[in-house]
Formats: C-alpha cells, sequence, structure tokens
C-alpha cells in the first residue's frame, strides 16, 4: 500500500512537531512544573487519590470552598508519552474559583499501556471521582487529553450509563480527535496504533452521546495538523469551534488558569 504520506505530500513528521515552532519552548516545561507546585501549596485538595493498581493511576482532586457545582474533569496531553498531572495543577484555578471541583488524572504512558488501554485509565479516574462529587460532570484535555475527553463523550466510549448521564460539557483544547496520520509519524513506535486502533480511537469517526454540548478550542496559532482535528471535530460532532487569536500549542491552556477568561467560562458555564 502506497504510504500516507507519499498520496498527501505531508510531512507528517514536521505536521506534529510543535516545539520547534515555538519562541522559547524549551522554558515551557519547568515554568509549568513551578506554577502547579505553587498551586498545589496553596490550595485545598486530595492528593494521588488511586483509581487503580499501577502507580500513575492517581488522580488529584481540588476543591473549591463549600458544596461543588458539580465535577470538572482536566485530562494533561503530552501524545500519551509524557508528563502527568503534577505539571497542571494550575489549570484547575480557573474552574475551581468558579465552584467546582476539579480532578486532575495522571495516567500509564505508551509503550507500556496502549491508546484504547489509557482511555480505558480515564473512564475508571472519572467513576471514582464522580462518586466523591455529585452534580454535573464537565470534561475537558489539551492535546492529547483533548483527545482523551473526546473518547470519554463518545457513544461507544468507556463509561457506565450512570456516570454518562451525568457529563454535561466537553471542551477540548486543541485535540487530536483523528489519529490516522500518527501512523505515519515516528512516534507510533512507542504508541502502538494499528489501523484498527488508530479507527477506533478517533473521536471523529465515532458520534457525541446524547446531550452532551461540545466545543473545540483552538489556538489560531497552531500548526495545521492541531487545527484540522478541532475544525473536524465541529464539522462532524457539531461542536461549537473556537480559535483563540495568537495563540499556540503551550499558551493555549492559560485560560483555564484565570476565572474570568472565555476558555475557563466556555468550561463552566450552564
Amino acid at each position: 500500500m502506497t504510504p500516507l504520506s507519499d498520496m498527501t505530500g505531508i510531512d507528517w513528521q514536521d505536521a506534529f512537531q510543535t516545539s520547534d515552532y515555538i519562541a522559547g519552548a524549551s522554558d515551557y516545561p519547568p515554568r509549568w512544573a513551578a506554577t502547579a507546585a505553587a498551586f498545589r501549596a496553596k490550595q485545598w485538595a486530595q492528593l494521588d487519590i488511586a483509581y487503580g493498581d499501577h502507580p500513575r493511576e492517581r488522580f488529584d482532586l481540588f476543591l473549591p470552598q463549600g458544596t461543588p457545582k458539580g465535577l470538572c474533569v482536566i485530562v494533561h496531553g503530552g501524545f500519551w508519552l509524557g508528563f502527568d498531572k503534577s505539571s497542571w495543577s494550575d489549570m484547575a484555578r480557573g474552574p475551581v474559583s468558579h465552584g467546582w471541583a476539579v480532578a486532575m488524572p495522571s495516567y500509564v504512558l505508551a509503550p507500556e499501556a496502549s491508546l484504547p488501554d489509557i482511555t480505558s485509565q480515564i473512564g475508571r479516574a472519572v467513576t471514582v471521582a464522580a462518586s466523591m462529587v455529585a452534580g454535573p460532570i464537565q470534561f475537558t484535555g489539551h492535546s492529547a487529553g483533548g483527545h482523551l475527553v473526546t473518547r470519554l463523550a463518545s457513544i461507544d466510549g468507556p463509561l457506565a450509563p450512570n456516570i454518562a448521564s451525568r457529563v454535561d460539557r466537553v471542551v477540548s483544547i486543541s485535540g487530536l480527535h483523528d489519529l490516522r496520520p500518527l501512523l505515519m509519524h515516528s512516534m507510533n513506535e512507542k504508541l502502538g496504533l494499528t489501523e484498527e486502533t488508530a479507527i477506533q480511537e478517533s473521536s471523529v469517526l465515532s458520534r457525541p452521546m446524547t446531550g452532551v454540548r461540545v466545543s473545540a478550542w483552538v489556538g489560531a496559532a497552531e500548526r495545521p495538523e492541531f487545527l484540522r482535528p478541532s475544525g473536524l471535530l465541529a464539522e462532524i460532532w457539531g461542536a461549537n469551534l473556537v480559535a483563540d487569536p495568537g495563540k499556540h500549542h503551550f499558551d493555549v491552556i492559560d485560560g483555564l488558569k484565570d476565572a474570568a477568561h472565555p476558555l475557563t467560562l466556555e468550561l463552566v458555564k450552564n
């Protein structure tokens, strides 16, 4: 079979490259870790709650003052290959400021876990968090995390009916909703996607659960292969598409740290 890259003329290695196109890219991860640690030190939270047996099957639960309005789940990115919840704690600031509890899970990374495994893990994390917080459930996630939250909201997702019925809103931030191009990328040596699992895990090839409101939020300065999946989600799922002016892949998430930012307001609005 002719490789997809030969048919399209697209350099798929470059298509998923982010840091080479962002000024000061290497400064972002230590900055994320530092601001997340500072937030954890001040915010009322229950840390490292187990939802499985693996050391990475843990989530942090950040709590507002008083009874939470409901549960927000924020899923981190990193191409399913890197990072954990500890780098992103301060993304809970916006939703917590509006009275929502925020669960932030880690998950077992590839290649130790397959993408279907990771989807199931996040489903289990949501189930445990939902047993601790009453009310509606909102999802958001960035990049690979954006993929995972739309998989949770798919009609063929892993959530049990009693949990799925509580899901009200999904805001995917620069999510990867069509995984088939990753079959042409070297990272698939670790992801282990097959044609079958790439189709299974591509949200744009499924449909959203009934009654769930979906937004595809993406930085307007993103690379084309991060813009394209958000456009597809808008077309196929009827998602609300927002291109955040001037934002790239590393700073598009910053809106969750600000209670007044439109990204936070998109997530918490009724």
